[in-house]
């Protein structure tokens, strides 16, 4: 490759998009900016008590055009005009209903307040009933289970989300030739090619959230779909079959999004995947290393060969996917739905006064909120692990292992004498102790990890917390240097997409940033966390049996 020539990756995250410009040579950032949604920052489109969040498709063209402008006119216009390759990654599973052209039906002038017109994001968890009535049905079709790879469909995914949402609204199923993920819509919107029958699917959020697998040739059968909703069936029969790795281009940008973006006309649009996986290519995932994407939740990933996972029962695991994170690999996933969300609950229940009652002026309750957690991270550090309470993680259900959207939290040994530091404390062990039963299970299934990657914001301003996961998991955990994990991984995808190298391994040599910080386990602090664990594990199964609901919807206690 010749120096000289810039890739451009955009995350597109649950409230802003980020631009990040690099060489492609050295992996040195150019610029960077980002542009947070306007509407969702608003608060548009959203009902928390109903687990209900949309977004409207001008957010995201609107930050896509703002931040990468921006992100260049940092960079300089010697580097805009030596701009070879583009590639976005998104949350998922965030599909959006669309018409026969892929036109999103929120950008027609009749859908443009309806919120199940626009895209249904990742947390949304409205759902819940037809995820149960579709994990039911995908597990044994005629013999097939189509769950093998995947686990318990989650109401975060793909079909589920599609068959609420076509039950619902009627006019919304009857409009929607369609529906198409955030990541694979931003990626067809930059090449022309929307329709859906033909355009770039990527293999990440087809597998991990549509099921799709060479082992039955792609989606679940259109029978099955049909099975259960006749909608669904023709939603598949639009699917096209152009699924393809994040390495593979999906085409050249428009003359339009060319001169809007203020890039080279012919610049390459490189494919795409969901920003976890491009925050694992981005931080140098590789073989028996786990990266964890430790943010409001979490996502936990591995690679490995196909071959060494036959014969391995991981679906209560862990989801698996063909050529995702990584092309040649399988991907493997799995996550805890809370983890940075935990803490800012707690910040948000210790600031109700200060918040509500009028006692200081603004400006003092954003210092007060702002030094919150570090002041309780200092007093939880001088508590003795053996006197910890007992908590749950599981304040937005549970992902993995074994998937139960129903469950819920819980922290035990409350007393009259109980402090704000120690609560925090045993939320904290909660959290790492939701990511060691994590580890467990892959490791139980013959696994081998024999280091972690930290990304995110917890990891780089947290050493309380990544102590703590080395601690509990026994192993080193490194954090990676970069602070837009997703975005560099995005960009890295643009690089091999233009042809700057043959391969996203051979690109993370040169692309990836290494890390900030090592934290290696303490052996002293083992005997006490194993003992606290023991305990969380025993809370979880007392709380799985005897309250909220089961996995199949049945009530329970």
């Amino acid at each position: 490759m010749s120096k000289g020539q810039y890739v451009i990756g955009v995350d597109f995250g649950t409230d802003s998009a980020r631009a990040l410009v690099i060489d492609g040579h050295s992996g040195v950032v150019a610029g960077e900016a980002q542009q947070v949604y306007r509407r969702w920052t608003e608060g548009k489109y959203q009902d928390p008590d109903k687990s209900m969040y949309r977004q409207h498709p001008l957010d995201y063209i609107e930050a896509l055009e703002s931040a990468v402008c921006r992100a260049l006119d940092a960079a300089g216009e010697n580097v805009r005009k030596n701009v070879v390759g583009i590639a976005v990654d998104t949350t998922g599973s965030t599909p959006c209903p669309v018409n026969r052209e892929g036109v999103p039906l929120a950008l027609l002038d009749e859908f443009s307040e309806n919120v199940n017109a626009m895209f249904h994001l990742w947390k949304d968890h409205t759902a819940v009933a037809e995820a149960v009535e579709i994990s039911k049905a995908f597990s044994d079709y005629n013999g097939t289970d189509y769950t093998r790879y995947q686990g318990t469909y989650s109401s975060e995914w793909y079909w589920a989300k599609i068959l609420h949402t076509s039950r619902t609204d009627r006019d919304v199923r009857e409009a929607a030739w369609s529906w198409v993920e955030h990541c694979d819509w931003i990626t067809g919107l930059l090449t022309g090619n929307l329709v859906p029958e033909k355009m770039y699917r990527c293999s990440c959020a087809a597998g991990h959230k549509a099921l799709w697998h060479s082992a039955w040739g792609g989606l679940p059968s259109v029978d099955c779909l049909s099975g259960i909703d006749p909608y669904l069936g023709r939603v598949a029969e639009t699917f096209g079959t152009n699924v393809r790795p994040a390495d593979h281009p999906a085409g050249r940008i428009t003359p339009e999004w060319a001169k809007r973006l203020g890039v080279p006309e012919g610049t390459i649009v490189g494919g795409t995947s969901l920003d976890a996986h491009a925050g694992a290519v981005g931080a140098g995932i590789k073989k028996n290393v786990l990266v964890t994407n430790v943010g409001t939740s979490t996502v936990d990933m591995l690679i490995e060969h196909a071959g060494v996972l036959e014969g391995k029962n991981l679906k209560h695991a862990c989801g698996m996917a063909e050529n995702s994170i990584v092309p040649g690999y399988v991907g493997i996933e799995a996550g805890q739905a809370a983890f940075g969300d935990i803490f800012a609950w707690f910040r948000k229940l210790l600031m109700w006064p200060v918040s509500n009652m009028g006692l200081v002026d603004e400006k003092t309750a954003r210092a007060i909120g702002d030094r919150l957690i570090e002041a309780l991270t200092e007093e939880a550090r001088l508590l003795d692990d053996e006197s910890a309470l007992t908590a749950l993680d599981w304040f937005n259900g549970r992902r993995y292992p074994n998937t139960n959207e129903f469950v819920t939290a819980a922290i035990t040994g409350l007393t009259l004498g109980t402090t704000a530091p120690q609560i925090f404390k045993a939320l904290a062990n909660a959290a790492v102790f939701g990511l060691k039963r994590i580890v467990d299970s892959f490791r139980n299934e013959g696994l081998r990890i024999d280091e972690v990657i930290a990304v995110g914001g917890i990891a780089q301003k947290s050493p309380y917390i990544m102590q703590m996961t080395a601690d509990v998991l026994g192993c080193r955990v490194n954090v990676s240097a970069t602070t837009q994990a997703c975005a560099r991984g995005a960009a890295i995808y643009a690089a091999v997409s233009a042809g700057l190298y043959d391969t996203i391994e051979e690109a993370q040599e040169h692309l990836c940033e290494g890390y900030t910080r090592s934290y290696d386990p303490d052996p002293v602090k083992k005997d006490a966390y194993e003992k606290l664990y023991a305990k969380y594990c025993a809370l979880a199964e007392f709380v799985e049996r005897n309250t909220g609901r089961s996995k199949d919807g049945g009530g329970r206690g």
